[in-house]
């Protein structure tokens, strides 16, 4: 399973974003008023950046508050990103390995969306529920001991 896959199931979601030079104070607003964990932090047409609520808890409590700051003094400036063509097992791996709870994906220099920690738990638990049904579905259908399979070509009409 892929990266595009998670996209697609996400639908048409809106992609929020910031410049580095927008105070922390207005992405804060931004992220609670749109109930979102993270913002894409862009500058000219390029990624430049991730701000998730971790940076901003460890902005506020290095600096007893948000004061004045801007976005690009507490951004994670190279954050994970990935493909659409990256592998889900590759993303699981990639987002644990460096506690990355959101990842940018990227097609080149463009920006296609972000997958959460939450979505790619979602997809990995989902195809297991799925896989799960059809091994039972088959289990169910298996001959008892002794007995022949169905034959295919037969009627069941």
């Amino acid at each position: 399973m892929k990266v595009s896959d998670i996209l697609r199931v996400k639908g048409n979601t809106t992609l929020y974003t910031v410049t580095p030079s927008e105070t922390l104070a207005s992405a804060i607003e931004v992220m609670a008023e749109k109930d979102i964990g993270s913002l894409v932090v862009m500058e000219h047409g390029d990624l430049v950046g991730m701000l998730s609520f971790r940076e901003v808890i460890q902005a506020v409590a290095r600096n007893g508050g948000v004061g004045t700051k801007v976005i690009r003094s507490v951004m994670d400036d190279a954050p994970l990103t990935c493909t659409l063509e990256t592998d889900i097992d590759e993303v699981r791996r990639m987002m644990l390995g460096c506690h990355a709870r959101y990842m940018p994906v990227m097609d080149k220099a463009m920006l296609m969306g972000v997958v959460s920690f939450y979505d790619v738990a979602k997809t990995v638990v989902d195809s297991q529920n799925f896989e799960n049904k059809m091994l039972k579905a088959y289990i169910r259908d298996w001959p008892a001991e002794g007995e022949a399979a169905p034959d295919a070509t037969e009627n069941k009409g």
